[in-house]
């Protein structure tokens, strides 16, 4: 076991990782939800957890320790006064509801044991599930939704919920409310599981937060700097915060800011951009004209400072992590309809777990053939069903503890 948080890097050996095996949440879409709950289609769960299990298994088999979202919340709500103080939290977050109503849904969950209790939240519960009196028109309406508690079928891509930066965590956030519960269990498993984390943990970002972030923007590329992007998730404001509260308690020097375009193709800066090696990074060809870098860093009287970095990305990068130079590997290669599909098919979003060593999805075999011939060893997942998700095997993994480089 590792215990704790420790991610220098990007790049350095893999040894703890956080996933979430996709479940019955994912059966609660429908053609009248999946757009609020942020999903394009609907994943056959069965084929979708046969290529999950695939995805951990390569992993394992590489040597990392793979741990998961529903057992390691469990493991932090033993306590019955935490598990009432989530559950608590995690109703309020849900939804409006009258104070009988309420109690109603909470006398539920609480009736349940941890890992029933976590794995019935993941999943979502139908209102006629809850047994109440209606005191109210609005207990009546209300009661006539589907749902009590929405499904949270974005969970298996871990890596948005919050981010291992250094020794500490991000807790986000999150830009949708389909999503912002996701980031209480994390925080319950960081205050509450030993395993997970040690006590007192640094958190850099906490979900009370008032500006949206998400991890799918933050990048360790070393032990000095965490590049971020600025999305269509991810605002100036929880950037400026995070950098912040990390700059002042931390090591790191700098904050890289990546501005790049606001729509649902280019959600997060990972499904455009990854490292994979020491010199090499994964890229989508539609985001280098646009792209705006911006420094952030401590001044000497200990107040943020801001720089436009007017250069070339490739340039740019060199010289931050002190390089020659740098390879920035075109998703798709040269031709532009293939980088098209394959972005949409998270082909940039490569998950490395030691220096050159990538975990990608198999259906993006341009980009991957094109990583094979510059040196990469690529390790490749099926993924007809998880791909329907809008992200790949990075967004679907959030390391805890890498080796240093």
């Amino acid at each position: 076991m590792y215990p704790g948080i420790h991610n220098f890097s990007e790049i350095g050996k893999l040894n703890k990782v956080l996933l979430h095996r996709p479940g019955k949440e994912l059966e609660k879409l429908t053609p009248n939800n999946f757009e609020r709950l942020l999903f394009d289609d609907i994943p056959y769960l069965k084929v979708a957890q046969e290529e999950h299990d695939r995805f951990a298994e390569v992993l394992k088999e590489n040597g990392v320790e793979v741990c998961y979202y529903q057992q390691e919340t469990a493991k932090a709500l033993t306590d019955i006064k935490v598990r009432k103080n989530f559950v608590t939290e995690f109703v309020n977050m849900t939804k409006d509801f009258s104070e009988s109503m309420r109690e109603a849904v909470v006398d539920f969950l609480m009736a349940k044991d941890p890992e029933d209790l976590v794995a019935t939240c993941i999943a979502g519960v139908f209102s006629n599930e809850i047994k109440a009196t209606a005191g109210s028109l609005f207990d009546i309406v209300k009661s006539e939704e589907v749902f009590a508690l929405d499904p949270m079928p974005n969970l298996y891509f871990t890596r948005d919920p919050g981010a291992c930066v250094g020794n500490g965590i991000n807790i986000h956030h999150m830009s949708t409310a389909a999503r912002r519960r996701e980031s209480l269990l994390l925080e319950y498993m960081t205050k509450y599981n030993r395993d997970f984390a040690v006590e007192n943990t640094p958190m850099w970002y906490e979900i009370g937060g008032k500006y949206s972030i998400e991890g799918g923007d933050v990048l360790v590329l070393s032990k000095d700097i965490v590049a971020i992007g600025f999305s269509q998730r991810t605002t100036l404001a929880g950037i400026e915060c995070f950098a912040e509260k990390l700059l002042r308690n931390s090591e790191f020097k700098k904050v890289l800011v990546f501005d790049i375009p606001k729509c649902r193709a280019f959600m997060h800066l990972d499904t455009v951009f990854t490292m994979v090696d020491y010199d090499k990074f994964t890229i989508h060809p539609e985001i280098e004209g646009p792209l705006g870098v911006y420094e952030v860093s401590l001044g000497k009287d200990g107040q943020l400072k801001y720089n436009a970095i007017m250069d070339e990305l490739a340039n740019i990068l060199a010289l931050e992590l002190k390089l020659p130079a740098v390879d920035l590997i075109r998703c798709g290669g040269g031709d532009l309809v293939a980088a098209q599909r394959e972005q949409w098919n998270d082909g940039s979003n490569t998950l490395c777990i030691a220096p050159g060593t990538v975990v990608t999805y198999e259906r993006n075999y341009v980009t991957n053939d094109l990583l094979d011939k510059r040196g990469i060893k690529v390790l490749s997942i099926p993924s007809a069903e998880l791909s329907r998700g809008r992200g790949g095997p990075r967004c679907m993994s959030c390391p805890v503890n890498r080796d240093d480089l």
